[in-house]
């Protein structure tokens, strides 16, 4: 595990960071039996009550022994990493990956694996940098549409509403509930909304257009939950991405990276061996495109 400053990290401000200089806890993965990974993938977690142990406890280790090297990190203000009292716009997330990934000197293209809001990082992040982006897999998760803005702003008043200004009856009610593990994680996500202002930064943060959406190239794999709120997201990615794989898993809700991680982890390997031969028939193809070109011009 390391801590990476990204204020040093490339040389340069990010927009909305300014020189904050947050340092980001981060966990990487390499194949067990030494051999070279066969690619780079890049777990991103959620907002408020998630950190890289979700990843860490579910899949991560499952995608290293399958060859892949695996970066796991905590979003600022989240887990082990750094909390400034404010920096929390969308774009600040997407620079703190994009420094992450410099420090690290990831530089050839990676495979970009978000749940929920980490997600929404990946879409942006492909969005900003598309020649280091070799796929993306959301799982319930979407791009920053303005629908997108009006759903997290909407989530972010209750968790105000319900975690801070009655945070004691809030925690016992989910802790009675929900139990001990939830509770914690409840009580965490409150202090964060709390003793920073993420509430009021992250509905400030800049929204994309459907162009802009319709611009990603990159293989997308989308899941989601069949009884998830989310639940029918995947009909307008498939139809503004019409490249894009859906899966919807019947009985599952938001939680499906917690609650089936045996399949998640089993359409995040498909779909990276795809898209890593997808992307080497690609690079092939240019190549002998360009040397026939080469012959003809000769």
């Amino acid at each position: 595990m390391a801590m990476i400053d990204t204020d040093h990290a490339t040389g340069h401000d990010g927009p909305h960071t300014g020189t904050d200089g947050v340092r980001l806890h981060v966990q990487r993965l390499f194949p067990p039996d030494g051999r070279p990974p066969t690619a780079t993938a890049v777990l991103i977690h959620g907002l408020l009550t998630d950190s890289l142990a979700s990843w860490y406890f579910t899949v991560a280790p499952d995608l290293a022994a399958a060859g892949l090297e695996v970066v796991m990190y905590d979003q600022r203000g989240h887990g082990r990493s750094e909390r400034p009292g404010s920096g929390y716009r969308l774009d600040t997330f997407v620079t703190d990956l994009e420094r992450l990934l410099d420090r690290l000197d990831i530089t050839g293209p990676v495979h970009l694996v978000g749940n929920c809001f980490g997600g929404t990082v990946a879409f942006a992040y492909a969005m900003r940098r598309p020649e280091r982006v070799a796929g993306i897999a959301v799982i319930e998760a979407k791009p920053a549409t303005q629908s997108w803005l009006t759903e997290i702003s909407g989530i972010l008043r209750r968790v105000a509403e319900e975690l801070v200004v009655h945070e004691a009856e809030s925690l016992a009610w989910v802790s009675a509930h929900r139990g001990a593990h939830t509770a914690r994680l409840a009580k965490s996500a409150a202090r964060l909304v709390r003793t920073t202002t993420i509430a009021e930064d992250v509905p400030a943060s800049r929204v994309v257009s459907e162009e802009q959406v319709r611009a990603v190239r990159c293989p997308v794999l989308a899941v989601y939950g069949a009884d998830s709120e989310l639940a029918g997201q995947e009909r307008w990615l498939e139809a503004v991405l019409p490249g894009t794989r859906t899966v919807v898993l019947p009985g599952q809700g938001h939680s499906v990276l917690a609650e089936a991680p045996t399949r998640i982890r089993e359409l995040l390997l498909s779909w990276i061996d795809e898209s890593e031969h997808e992307g080497e028939h690609g690079r092939r193809t240019a190549t002998g495109t360009a040397a026939a070109a080469l012959e003809a011009d000769a």
